[in-house]
């Protein structure tokens, strides 16, 4: 058996055995390579022709035809797709097995023109053991083969030899796949790490379908990549329910999801929904976020209940009082009975936009009982009815009265403090009251107001539909009503005993992967829950980097949302991002700060210590310039420089003109599930003690590093 390390030869340039047999061993697997593109290319032709064929049915000129084109060429469009996003480093795995043929794993499936497999989809059951096998338990399994590629060329190769006892003369190559994938240095994406999954992470991704899947660890264990990969064997083993049905990811920032937008469709899924936290509820975009303190208040449970209250509550401006002539007598309606027919309307469970149609047979049946000249009762009710529907004057009055509704309206009104202080009761203190005010009366939705604009729409509803033919009423309804999106629905713990109809039933997602679900609120938890009701659900997250302030308060409302569903538990327990010197400066901070933590093994060394720089105030933006200067001169890849809240700006003007791209400026809760290969952190102290959670918050800052960390500040009380 040889040993070849390719680094050495490559980098050397020199000749020698070891040279030329990695020229061997590359040429002969380019060749291969070779023969697996020639037959994707036959599978793209085949689809082009599929959906040439589809559109020629179209031309048979009846229904059917036209049925069978559209599912014809949605086929076709949906293969090519996968083909596309397959193309670069299709093939990049290939095992040795000790009782059959070489078997090679790539981004899909191909069989040759004998209907015999040519390479092994990754999720395939087949391609399992590239991943669980270990030197421990080979499973059968002598070498484990990654090929590094560039578009259709080899270029590289890694292995790992895994027994050696059934060895022989197999060459072995390189350093190690996993070891040689961390060295590389970063971009602004994430990457699929499909050739390097590793046994426990791959345990995860296969685990069965239905119920809760959780993912938990420290920092740096793939936590994140693990569970995108997860959404793409999910759609692999059961395709037509998981298209159907959609997949929804969910992450704590559009930063975190530009990162990460890039893996699925490298592994041949494009018909997945990314979304920030801020973009769930369809019609609503929110990025920025309030102060910790109003956030903590806007995030906890007894929203739940005030906004129930402002739900009922009557319109601003609204009238509250009615009076009309009609025949013989006048017709008046009191603010007492106003207020006694709004209540008789809403104890009937159903919410305040389904009645929009029913309140003005309400009022007239009021207005109706006080008919007593003879005349008029002889024309009957339903001719008094008719009657007043015709006067612009009844009408205006029923559509003030009892309008139809827009959630983010009815936030709005709970700026006025009189109101909210009123809704409120014990619920909030004055503080608060203060403190909801002035965040609501800014006029910009937060991402905290979104889960509110949500509970709103569900707690209202949608208005009815009108009933075919003529619609007497239809004067009365707004046509910039609000209507929910065919993904929202019904959320189980509501009280009303009224299931909303419509679009509301909808059933939601078939899978919501949340990412950072540490991070989550009641009310957040409440919003995914109505997209999840009948979803199976993978849950990324670790608790020692959790913001939010009432963990106990979060967990049941998680549980809530996942209803009874069986759940199951992966520990991811290696941190591959971090050097072994960077996490044992976070961990440090993590066993002082962080009751139960759970730390990963760092399993890399690079001989580096993180550097602590102190500076004086008015050298702080030197100092700042001089440790970003340093690291991009150290590292090849991006450059993190993270900043306490409310400094991105300042710190932008000290950094000048550069490459944004690869030295970004971003806040400390935005580097959320972010890595780079160095960090710059600025003034630590203030990122501690911006909220209750600070030292968790710096935790995950200084977690975010691979290769190179520096911590510059005025001030270190952080350090353990």
């Amino acid at each position: 058996m040889s040993h070849v390390n390719t680094s050495e030869t490559a980098r050397a340039g020199h000749g020698g055995e070891s040279a030329h047999v990695v020229e061997q061993e590359i040429k002969h697997e380019q060749s291969v390579v070779d023969r697996v593109y020639s037959r994707l290319e036959a599978a793209a032709d085949a689809a082009h022709a599929l959906a040439a064929d589809g559109h020629a049915r179209a031309r048979l000129g009846n229904e059917g035809g036209l049925v069978e084109r559209d599912a014809i060429v949605f086929q076709a469009a949906r293969r090519l797709a996968m083909i596309d996003a397959a193309r670069d480093g299709l093939v990049f795995g290939r095992l040795d097995m000790r009782d059959t043929q070489p078997r090679y794993i790539g981004r899909l499936g191909l069989r040759d023109e004998q209907r015999e497999v040519m390479l092994v989809d990754w999720r395939a059951p087949a391609a399992a053991v590239f991943y669980q096998a270990t030197p421990k338990e080979p499973s059968g399994v002598i070498r484990r083969r990654v090929l590094q590629s560039v578009g259709e060329r080899v270029v590289g190769l890694h292995d790992d030899l895994l027994d050696a006892e059934a060895a022989g003369d197999v060459v072995v190559v390189g350093e190690g796949a996993l070891m040689a994938a961390l060295a590389r240095s970063r971009d602004r994406s994430m990457h699929s790490v499909v050739a390097t999954i590793q046994k426990e992470q791959d345990e995860a991704i296969r685990a069965p379908q239905r119920g809760v899947t959780s993912i938990v660890g420290g920092p740096g264990t793939g936590k994140t990549v693990v569970a995108l990969h997860r959404a793409a064997y999910l759609l692999y083993t059961d395709r037509r329910r998981y298209e159907s049905g959609g997949v929804l990811v969910v992450g704590p920032n559009p930063v975190f999801m530009s990162y990460i937008d890039q893996v699925l469709p490298t592994l041949g899924e494009t018909s997945v929904s990314l979304r920030a936290i801020g973009e769930v509820v369809d019609g609503v975009h929110a990025t920025r976020h309030d102060r910790p303190s109003v956030a903590a208040v806007k995030g906890s449970a007894r929203m739940r209940a005030l906004l129930s209250r402002a739900a009922r509550g009557p319109v601003p401006g609204a009238p509250t009082s009615f009076r009309i002539f009609y025949r013989d007598d006048v017709l008046t309606l009191s603010a007492g009975r106003l207020q006694a027919i709004r209540r008789s309307l809403l104890s009937s469970g159903q919410r305040r936009n389904r009645l929009v149609r029913a309140a003005p047979d309400e009022l007239l049946a009021a207005l109706w009982e006080q008919v007593g000249g003879q005349r008029a009762l002889e024309r009957g009710s339903d001719e008094f009815a008719q009657t007043l529907l015709g006067l612009r004057e009844f009408t205006d009055f029923a559509t003030k009265w009892w309008p139809a509704v827009d959630a983010v309206d009815v936030l709005g009104w709970l700026a006025d403090r009189e109101r909210l202080a009123s809704d409120a009761g014990s619920l909030l203190s004055p503080t608060e009251v203060d403190d909801l005010v002035e965040s609501l009366g800014s006029g910009d939705l937060t991402v905290e107001d979104v889960p509110l604009v949500d509970e709103l729409r569900y707690l209202l509803g949608e208005v009815p539909a009108p009933e075919l033919g003529e619609d007497p009423l239809a004067d009365l309804i707004d046509d910039e009503a609000p209507e929910l999106s065919t993904r929202d629905q019904w959320f189980p713990g509501d009280r009303s005993t009224e299931r909303p109809t419509g679009s509301i039933e909808d059933d939601g997602y078939a899978h919501v992967l949340v990412d950072e679900a540490q991070d989550l609120s009641p009310m957040q938890w409440r919003m995914l829950g109505r997209r999840g009701r009948h979803a199976s659900w993978t849950i990324v997250g670790d608790a020692a980097q959790s913001s939010w302030q009432l963990p106990h308060e979060a967990a049941a409302a998680r549980a809530e949302a996942m209803g009874a569903k069986p759940e199951h538990v992966f520990r991811l327990s290696t941190n591959y991002r971090n050097s072994a010197e960077i996490f044992a400066l976070a961990a440090d901070l993590a066993r002082a700060a962080i009751p139960d933590a759970d730390l990963p093994v760092a399993v890399r060394r690079t001989g580096v210590e993180p550097r602590i720089r102190e500076a004086e105030h008015t050298e702080l933006a030197t100092a700042v310039r001089e440790a970003t200067s340093d690291v991009m001169n150290v590292v090849e890849g991006t450059v993190g420089v993270v900043v306490p809240d409310g400094w991105r700006d300042r710190v932008e003007r000290w950094l000048g003109n550069r490459d944004v791209v690869r030295v970004p400026v971003l806040e400390a809760l935005d580097t959320k599930g972010l890595e780079f290969d160095a960090v710059v952190v600025v003034e630590p102290d203030l990122i501690a003690a911006a909220s209750e959670a600070g030292l968790r918050t710096l935790y995950v800052v200084l977690t975010r590093a691979t290769q190179q960390l520096d911590v510059v500040g005025t001030s270190h009380r952080w350090r353990p």
